[in-house]
Parts: structure tokens; sequence; C-alpha cells
């Protein structure tokens, strides 16, 4: 048996494979050799269409990210200011409560 090259579907196909398989019309096999699909392929493309089915009538709101979008750059700068505004301190990886100069002296943090 030769083995069939992998093939990506469009949403709008996996769309109309599982609303054909919701309406209940043609049985899995049926609708399997129709669309050319396995029938675990269709049953899992119901699903998920049934779990989600509710986020299409949900609130606009909801559906937007709460964090607003992130300018890398700018926080890029910020971060190199703050880095040479705080010159040589390093921070310990540990989560210590020790600050570490670049001279060697070492201050407790309160």
């Amino acid at each position: 048996m030769t083995r069939r090259p992998r093939r990506n579907h469009s949403p709008a196909f996996k769309a109309k494979v599982a609303l054909a398989a919701v309406r209940g019309e043609k049985t899995m096999s049926e609708l399997a050799e129709q669309f050319d699909v396995h029938p675990n392929q269709i049953s899992a493309w119901r699903d998920q269409l049934l779990k989600s089915a509710s986020d299409v009538f949900g609130d606009a709101e909801k559906s937007a990210p709460a964090t607003p979008a992130v300018d890398v750059k700018t926080l890029h700068a910020k971060i190199g200011e703050l880095t040479l505004v705080r010159g040589g301190v390093k921070l310990p990886h540990s989560g210590g409560c020790v600050l570490h100069f670049a001279g060697g002296v070492k201050i407790p943090r309160h």
C-alpha cells in the first residue's frame, strides 16, 4: 500500500464536512467516502465544531485579547536605558536578597 502525502484542509472545507456530520443525514462512512477523509477525522472536526459553537454567539469583548499589543523596539530601548542607569548592578538569579556591585561590595536588600 502506498502512502498518501499529507494534506492540509482549508477551514472552509473542515466546516463543510463538520456541518454535514452534525446534520446526520449520512453515516460517517458515507461522509468519509464523499469527502475522501477518514471517519475519525470527521468525528474530530464535528466535536471541535460543537465545542466551539457557543463562541460564535459570545461577546465580542471576550474574544478580543485582554492585553494591548506591545511595541518590542520600545521595550528593548527602555531595557537598555535602565541597564545604563543601573550601572554595574547585577541581581542574583537565585532570588536572594543581596545586591552585588561591580566593585565586589554586597549590600542587603530590604
